[in-house]
């Protein structure tokens, strides 16, 4: 690979490392890729370009890139040694010796930007250099910023966010990056990205953005830390129920969405906000269901301004407007093989939005203890909607966002 090459270093070749690599072979914006595995795979490169161009979810990649399959498309073995392949054109390197961060060779082969997907390396505050290896260890290693393909971990309770850290979605805050000061990156999770997307049009309507609760569940589909079968939890584990076969159950868990949601879009930090997980046996594809109450008032004609239609105008906008490409706007009744690669940050279920208006007394004494002289009996108006989203939380909605993310931050060093 030439020197005047730009190259986009990938840390992993899990699901969100093999499908990175796809999205960024797709757009062509890299002149080519320096993949560190960090081990030896089955017997040599032919493993890796096997596992490369196949998907069980996807199809294969020529599939993916061109829409339909040829038996004479292959990924070319340059170099068994040097790890050297050619993919569609396109040169990659592999690399099968580092595990740690700090000892991969992305100085050696040029790399500025790294994008980690292997799900181990989460803590930003961990310096590089330490007994325990760390994201920083991209940094030291010759890379210019890493992005990692998480929301952020810390194990130390205690300890304060570097300066040097963001946290970005595409089309939320990615605006917010300061090459000059962002070097560890997190692109946060696939349903952090969905529900930001979904809460955005909400905060940003001068009816809707009165927000006195909200609460979400993302119905999810399978993650590679789940159990095929029954297991025994590790040492320490506190949630018992994701060692227990996912073939099998409906498994309630957390998420961490709501939390990094407040990284993105500081302004819900203003109201309570909830959010859970429900596990089911599918391989991708899922949904967030939102519970917002807002604040609320009533029309001239009596009926509450916030209604069904009144919220899937705002959506329709959205799509339309700043989010569009990001936030689709749709009434066309999908179920979740719909959404199985479909490029959208989130697509709005408007079939299924629903709303209810209630009234809340608030008694003439309670408001004298409030400090008001004088005090009468009110009622407000507060109307609590459901609205649905789904997202493809490998590819579609996920890989496709943080790909532009990725582009953006590349343009932008």
């Amino acid at each position: 690979m030439s020197e005047n090459q730009n190259l986009l270093g990938i840390n992993g070749l899990g699901r969100i490392a093999k499908l990175t690599l796809w999205e960024q072979i797709r757009l062509r914006h890299f002149h080519g890729f320096v993949v560190n595995i960090g081990r030896e795979v089955g017997t040599g490169l032919e493993a890796v370009a096997h596992t490369i161009a196949r998907d069980s979810t996807y199809g294969s990649l020529q599939k993916f890139l061109y829409g339909y399959r040829e038996n004479d498309f292959n990924i070319k073995i340059l170099d068994q040694e040097k790890g050297l392949l050619e993919i569609d054109g396109m040169p990659v390197t592999i690399l099968r010796s580092a595990r740690n961060p700090e000892n991969i060779k992305w100085r050696q082969y040029g790399v500025r930007l790294v994008v980690d997907c292997t799900g181990a390396h989460k803590d930003p505050t961990v310096p590089s250099g330490m007994d325990k290896p760390s994201i920083r260890g991209h940094l030291a290693a010759g890379a210019e910023k890493v992005i990692i393909s998480a929301p952020t971990k810390i194990a130390d309770k205690a300890a304060k966010m570097p300066d040097d850290f963001g946290m970005f979605i595409y089309g939320i805050n990615h605006l917010d990056f300061d090459p000059a000061r962002h070097n560890v990156i997190s692109a946060a999770s696939c349903t952090t990205t969905g529900l930001s997307h979904m809460i955005k049009p909400l905060l940003e309507n001068r009816e809707t953005n009165k927000i006195l609760t909200a609460s979400m569940s993302t119905i999810h589909a399978a993650t590679g830390s789940q159990s095929i079968l029954d297991s025994s939890p590790k040492k320490g584990a506190e949630d018992l129920r994701k060692n227990r076969s996912i073939f099998n159950n409906i498994i309630l868990t957390s998420t961490g969405a709501a939390k990094a949601l407040e990284q993105v879009l500081p302004e819900i930090q203003k109201f309570g906000f909830m959010a859970d997980s429900v596990r089911i046996p599918t391989n991708t594809a899922s949904l967030i269901v939102l519970n917002v109450t807002f604040s609320s008032h009533m029309s001239d004609s009596g009926g509450p301004v916030v209604n069904r239609q009144f919220l899937n105008n705002i959506y329709k906008e959205a799509a339309a407007g700043s989010q569009k490409g990001l936030l689709v706007f749709s009434e066309r009744q999908n179920v979740s093989a719909d959404i199985i690669g479909f490029q959208a940050s989130v697509v709005l279920e408007g079939h299924d939005t629903h709303t209810r208006t209630g009234f809340l007394d608030i008694p003439s004494e309670m408001l004298t203890q409030c400090g008001l002289k004088e005090a009468y009996d009110v009622r407000l108006p507060v109307t609590h909607a459901k609205i649905f989203g789904w997202y493809d939380n490998e590819y579609g909605s996920y890989v496709y966002s943080l790909a532009k993310l990725t582009v953006y931050i590349d343009k932008h060093m």
